[in-house]
């Protein structure tokens, strides 16, 4: 895969692969998170996320939600705890209308009054669809428990009390002091030549002047592990067990990501999933996951069970995370655990969306792309002893936090 590179005089990056699909998706991922909020700012990237489309200086909102929908194209967005995206696809000869629009929802919204007091409802009720939902609400709950009031363990939505008292001078300090263009980066995989790309980003972005950044970042280096037990109106007792991984830079990561995908990764045949739902039953959802960020990272295991299952579903979790701490995988096993990871990477780059999401993570945190081949490198490189050492670090059950939701 060749991808093409540049920065506008103004600081805003650019990656590119040409694709010969008829569909393109580009986007503007932009290093601002939730973990950039001060703790009476908590939920205004995700607030302005959503605000950014409700009109600009030249458009009202319906001409921002339809400029692109007009013509068959798909309008996106997330909020993450460090980065902000907004993105679409469409077909190939609109690059310069999503630019036109893009520049514009960056550069020149304009917060209505009236949509900022409409949108806090529409806010208000996703923060209630997810305390709906007690396996999605238990994630971010056990963030907070294992950062311990760290912003990057704060909820990405926020909390009511914050959202309901929200001024448009708080979501216009926010944005002046965060989305700045040496933050921005242009990700995109289409049919068109990067010359012809670099010369539309220069004609709707490089009008607008550089606007350099300090990272305000505060790094998160103490970690206590906690054990919290809440009681919750639900039929089923839902757990959360896990421990602080390796950061995006950390040359271990891919390792953990490895011994979690052996662990309860999204294979059927997973050590957590054959051990404990295909053999006794016990559970409907289980699995592991990792997620690494720029300073530090968050390995978790999830477990959805009946109440008089829950202690021999714990006692068999523990058991399993004991063999990878205390024994090495053969040769055999090994090699199976590789293929199967570099197969579910080789899927998950085969969706052009997926990779241009990616590109602009990757520049963002590592200011380069990670090629699949560089991904299978290394992938080959982890050794045995690598994931017993690994194991014995993330698994040690002294240093495991533990959230539990009972009925």
């Amino acid at each position: 895969m060749n991808y093409h590179h540049h920065t506008l005089s103004n600081g805003v990056r650019i990656v590119h692969r040409e694709s010969i699909s008829p569909v393109a998706h580009c986007g503007i991922t932009i290093n601002v998170g939730s973990r950039d909020e001060d703790k009476n700012e908590q939920g205004l990237a995700h607030f302005i996320e959503h605000l950014i489309f409700k009109g600009t200086k030249r458009r009202k909102m319906y001409q921002v939600l339809s400029h692109m929908e007009n013509v068959g194209g798909d309008i996106n967005a997330y909020t993450s705890k460090e980065d902000t995206c907004i993105y679409a696809s469409f077909l190939n000869k609109y690059y310069a209308r999503w630019f036109d629009l893009l520049s514009d929802i960056i550069f020149n919204s304009t917060f209505p009054e009236k949509a900022i007091y409409k949108e806090k409802d529409v806010i208000l009720d996703e923060i209630n669809s997810y305390k709906d939902t007690p396996g999605e609400q238990i994630i971010d709950d056990f963030d907070e428990l294992l950062f311990n009031n760290h912003p990057i363990g704060r909820n990405i939505l926020g909390n009511s009390q914050n959202i309901e008292k929200f001024k448009r001078k708080d979501i216009l300090d926010f944005w002046e002091k965060n989305y700045l263009t040496s933050k921005m980066v242009i990700c995109s995989v289409g049919k068109i030549k990067f010359s012809e790309l670099i010369e539309l980003t220069k004609k709707y972005f490089e009008q607008f002047p550089l606007q350099k950044h300090k990272n305000r970042r505060k790094p998160f280096k103490s970690y206590t592990p906690g054990i919290k037990e809440i009681k919750k109106h639900n039929h089923q007792v839902h757990c959360v067990i896990g421990n602080i991984g390796y950061s995006g830079m950390d040359k271990r990561k891919t390792t953990l990501i490895l011994l979690n995908n052996l662990l309860g990764g999204p294979g059927l045949n997973s050590r957590l999933n054959m051990a404990i739902r295909e053999k006794y039953g016990y559970c409907y959802n289980i699995e592991s996951n990792y997620q690494p960020y720029s300073d530090t990272g968050v390995f978790s295991i999830y477990i959805g069970t009946d109440n008089g299952n829950y202690e021999k579903t714990i006692e068999l979790v523990y058991k399993e995370l004991k063999k990878l701490m205390n024994y090495k995988l053969g040769s055999i096993q090994l090699k199976r655990a590789k293929e199967q990871l570099k197969g579910q990477a080789a899927i998950y780059f085969d969706s052009n969306i997926n990779e241009m999401l990616s590109m602009g993570k990757n520049i963002i945190l590592y200011d380069k792309i990670n090629t699949i081949k560089e991904i299978y490198e290394r992938i080959d490189s982890i050794t045995s002893s690598n994931l017993l050492e690994t194991a014995n670090e993330i698994f040690d059950l002294k240093s495991l936090s533990k959230l539990t939701y009972k009925p």
